[in-house]
């Protein structure tokens, strides 16, 4: 709102690890002065009671460090913090009663600026034995509230079904409800939170006779029912609804209990199998129902051909459009690795260093002879085995933005890979301080356009097609396969208004 904040605790930090180098609280009129700081650059960050803990001149991931010394312009510095904002409810049951450990799901809607990014989950909480919830410290932004329980009353099982038994009104469930009290993700209601404010989104649980899945006799005791898995999908998240406590054995068949109606996804079998199911009744799943899943291995190694010989994670989420935010994983030594079961679609990789949580960033993908560059892999029907491309390289390309001839502080830095394909994988991002600086770090070789965007955060820059708009305006620069830990740019980057 632009009024002074008194007794705010500003600091600044140290730019290699990020302790308090100086720290001061701000007076009366929301003033602060860090006196006697050496030469060098400082991530500010302030934080006060009732607001947001921020940056300086933060932007997602980003800020603008303060860069001190001869000609530098430390003073007049305008740090703003937000109000933090508070999402609080009651879940309650039929008749009122509050609903306790009910698993509360918080999900933001993005930007419309950013129209590829989807609804993410952002938060989650239990409710308490009044039925209580609360999220605090959040952002201005719509949000949406799932909320996933069991009533607490409720028996499952064929023996409760039985008209003659006296709990057969008892086998119930609770379908996933969203604000405002709907079971269809569709009619969600949006809960706009603005800065500072205090929202309540109350929500009333309806229990509906329960649902049984059944799988056939050749799904056994032990291992196999452990294979056995019922998911939803809210807003592109995969909630596990139900797993191994909530199967059955009768008669010979393995019955998945206490399923409200509604969408789900079904893994079974061995090798699993995944089936989607309307379910408005009882269902029985046939043995060879679904996409069976396939196994994809490969090798991993570097630029020069050369194995990795560390321990390293590897990653698959979902790249499609229609994604389900599913996620496998897998462990890769010395070079080898193996996803049993994957769906088949589009997935992108990426592998970490075990121990070190170094990210190596996948340049190419091969099948065959054909390389592909990014980090793109097509799963097909069939079992799929390729060879992976990381870089070890940990390059920096160190530059400075202008605009006006002037130090440009705070504006997006994108580096953009000259091959399309590869943009997902390769594009780095970075902020301008004070001084117009930026650094764009672990750089993998190639050919890249630096490009500076004054008030660029409200774009879409994952989309190539937006960013190519600036490419013009940008510099070239490549990064060779040598050891040179740092590129420095020989030319300043023009900073061109978004």
């Amino acid at each position: 709102t632009g009024e002074p904040l008194a007794r705010a605790m500003i600091a600044a930090l140290a730019e290699q690890d990020s302790h308090v180098v100086a720290s001061v609280l701000s007076d009366a009129d929301g003033n602060f002065v860090l006196e006697h700081l050496p030469a060098g650059k400082y991530p500010l960050t302030a934080s006060k009671r009732g607001f947001r803990t921020a940056y300086y001149d933060e932007h997602e991931d980003f800020n603008s460090a303060i860069v001190t010394g001869d000609s530098q312009d430390t003073e007049h510095l305008q740090f703003q913090l937000a109000p933090a904002a508070i999402l609080h409810g009651i879940v309650t049951g039929d008749g009122g009663d509050p609903v306790e450990s009910a698993s509360v799901m918080l999900f933001k809607r993005p930007d419309s600026s950013h129209p590829a990014e989807r609804v993410t989950q952002v938060e989650s909480a239990f409710t308490d034995d009044t039925g209580a919830y609360e999220f605090s410290n959040l952002s201005a932004g719509e949000y949406f509230v799932a909320v996933k329980g069991d009533p607490w009353f409720a028996l499952h099982g064929r023996a409760n079904r039985s008209p003659s038994n006296t709990s057969a009104n008892l086998d119930v469930a609770y379908p996933i409800t969203f604000f405002d009290s709907t079971i269809d993700q569709a009619s969600a209601a949006p809960i706009a939170l603005a800065e500072g404010r205090r929202e309540e989104a109350n929500v009333n649980l309806h229990a509906v006779p329960a649902l049984h899945l059944t799988l056939p006799r050749s799904v056994r005791r032990g291992r196999d029912a452990l294979r056995v898995e019922v998911n939803q999908s809210v807003f592109g998240t995969q909630i596990q609804s139900h797993g191994p406590d909530w199967l059955a054995f009768e008669q010979g068949n393995l019955e998945v209990t206490g399923v409200a109606p509604g969408h789900y996804e079904l893994t079974h079998g061995d090798p699993p199998r995944t089936v989607e199911l309307d379910a408005a009744s009882d269902l029985e799943v046939d043995a060879n129902a679904g996409t069976p899943y396939v196994s994809v291995t490969g090798t991993l190694h570097n630029t020069s051909g050369v194995s990795i010989d560390e321990d390293a994670t590897l990653v698959l989420e979902s790249s499609d459009a229609t994604g389900s935010g599913s996620q496998f994983n897998s462990f890769a030594r010395k070079g080898q690795f193996r996803f049993d079961s994957v769906l088949p679609g589009r997935w992108n990789l990426s592998v970490i260093v075990a121990g070190s949580g170094q990210d190596l960033p996948v340049i190419a993908v091969s099948k065959g002879t054909r390389a592909i560059a990014g980090n793109q892999i097509v799963v097909g029907e069939q079992p799929l085995n390729i060879a992976v491309t990381v870089s070890r390289a940990q390059t920096r390309i160190q530059g400075f933005a202008r605009m006006n001839g002037k130090p440009a502080a705070g504006v997006m830095i994108v580096l953009v890979p000259r091959e399309p394909a590869a943009y997902r994988a390769l594009v780095r991002r970075d902020q301008s301080d004070s001084d117009g600086s930026f650094s764009l770090r672990d750089v993998p070789p190639g050919m890249y356009t630096v490009v500076a965007i004054q008030d660029g955060w409200k774009l879409d820059w994952r989309s190539r097609d937006v960013i190519a708009h600036y490419l013009a305006g940008g510099i070239s620069v490549n990064v060779s396969e040598g050891p040179e830990p740092v590129v420095r740019l020989s030319q300043p980057v023009v900073a061109v208004p978004r």
